[in-house]
C-alpha cells in the first residue's frame, strides 16, 4: 500500500541541507509500488521528481510536486566466470557501501569511485567520475521503470547515450524513467587505473597494488579536500570541469602558465573548473550563511542556514567572474530545482 505523505520536510533528504518541503513525499520500496503509482489518476500531469540520497540536489524553494525517493534494496550475483563477475545491485542501494563491498570482495572497477556519496540508482544519470575513471565503463546496462508506458524496460550501455556526466536518463528522456537496477561487470584480475597524478605519485615505484590500496588512497584524498556532507553540508564538485577549443586554452595558458589541461581530443581540452575559481580569488569566500570551501574552490558549502537562492546567488557570481576572466563558461554539475 503507497503512503504517499504531504507537506515532507526534505532536510534529511538534501545533503546541502536545505530547509524546505515536498508538496507530497512517497517511498517507493518495489516495482509494484511504482505500477500502482503511474496508474493513479492525474500521475501523468503531475510535476516530480526522482530523488535518491539528494547529493547532487539543489532546492531553490519548497518543491510543488511529488517527490519519489528510491528505496528499492538488493545486491545479487548475476554470474560469475573465472576472470569476472556480473552484479546487480537495486538502486535504492547505497553507493559509498556497494564500492566497499567490492572493493572487499576483490572485484576490481568501481575502486577509483569510493566514497562519492549517493544511491546506486543515480550512478548512471550523472555518470559519476572520479580519479580517471567514469562509472559507464563497468556498467552493462540499466534497468528502469518508464512512466510513460508503465513497463520496465531494460538499457544496455549503449543505449544510456553516456557523456561527461551525462546520460539519456539527464537529457531527452529526464524524469521518464526510474532507475530501479544497475548490472556492473566487475574484474577479477583489475587492471589499475592510475592515470590521476595523486594516485600516480602515491604508488610510484611500488611493485604490488592491489584495489584496496586504491580505494584507500581514494579515500584518503577525498578526506583531505572535500568536506564531509555531514559536517559541512555541500554536493561535492557543484560545477562541471569545462571543455574548451585548444585555442582558447593556448590563450590562457599564455598569461597563466601552470593552467591544468586535459586533452580530450585533436581540438578540445578540458579544464580545471576548481583551478579557475581558484586564480578569481574565490577559495574560502563566505558570504553570509554560504561560501566556497577553504580545501577546494569547487565546492560550495551551506555553514548553516543558508538558502538555495542565496548559493544560486554565489555561484552566479562565480560564473561572472570566470567568464570575464578567462572567457570560459562554467556548468553547474549539480540538479537545480
Amino acid at each position: 500500500m503507497l503512503d504517499i505523505k504531504k507537506g515532507v520536510s526534505l532536510l534529511p533528504y538534501n545533503t546541502l541541507k536545505m530547509n524546505v518541503k515536498a508538496e507530497m513525499f512517497v517511498e517507493i520500496s518495489s516495482i509494484e509500488d511504482l505500477k500502482n503509482l503511474s496508474s493513479q489518476t492525474g500521475f501523468p500531469e503531475r510535476k516530480k521528481l526522482i530523488l535518491s540520497a539528494g547529493s547532487n540536489v539543489l532546492f531553490s524553494g519548497d518543491f510543488d510536486g511529488l517527490i519519489m525517493h528510491n528505496g528499492i534494496f538488493g545486491i545479487s550475483v548475476v554470474s560469475e566466470e573465472s576472470d569476472h563477475v556480473i552484479l546487480k545491485v537495486n538502486g535504492g542501494e547505497s553507493w559509498p557501501n556497494l564500492v566497499e563491498y567490492t572493493v572487499e570482495q576483490g572485484w576490481g572497477g568501481l575502486e577509483n569511485l569510493t566514497l562519492i556519496p549517493g544511491k546506486v540508482g543515480a550512478a548512471p544519470i550523472q555518470n559519476i567520475g572520479a580519479y580517471g575513471v567514469e562509472v559507464k565503463d563497468v556498467i552493462v546496462s540499466v534497468e528502469a521503470f518508464d512512466f510513460t508506458t508503465g513497463q520496465q524496460v531494460v538499457f544496455s550501455n549503449d543505449q544510456c547515450q553516456f557523456g561527461y556526466r551525462s546520460s539519456i536518463f539527464k537529457t531527452t528522456a529526464a524524469g521518464r524513467y526510474f532507475i530501479t537496477a544497475v548490472v556492473f561487470r566487475l574484474s577479477k584480475f583489475p587492471i589499475l587505473n592510475l592515470s590521476y597524478g595523486p594516485l600516480k605519485q602515491a604508488f610510484e615505484g611500488k611493485s604490488s597494488v592491489s584495489i584496496q590500496d586504491v580505494s584507500a588512497e581514494v579515500a584518503r584524498i577525498r578526506q583531505s579536500k572535500l568536506p564531509d556532507p555531514e559536517m559541512i553540508p555541500n554536493v561535492g564538485s557543484f560545477f562541471k570541469n569545462p571543455m574548451v577549443d585548444q585555442t582558447l586554452a593556448d590563450k590562457i595558458a599564455m598569461d597563466f602558465p601552470g593552467l591544468p589541461v586535459y586533452p580530450q581530443n585533436e581540438s578540445h581540452v578540458k579544464l580545471a573548473a576548481g583551478w579557475l575559481i581558484e586564480q578569481c580569488g574565490w577559495k574560502g569566500y563566505r558570504m553570509g550563511e554560504v561560501g566556497v570551501h577553504e580545501k577546494q574552490a569547487l565546492v560550495l558549502v551551506n555553514y548553516g542556514h543558508g538558502t538555495g537562492a542565496e548559493i544560486l546567488n554565489l555561484a552566479s557570481k562565480i560564473q561572472d567572474n570566470v567568464f570575464e576572466k578567462f572567457g570560459v563558461i562554467l556548468e553547474p554539475e549539480v540538479n537545480i530545482y
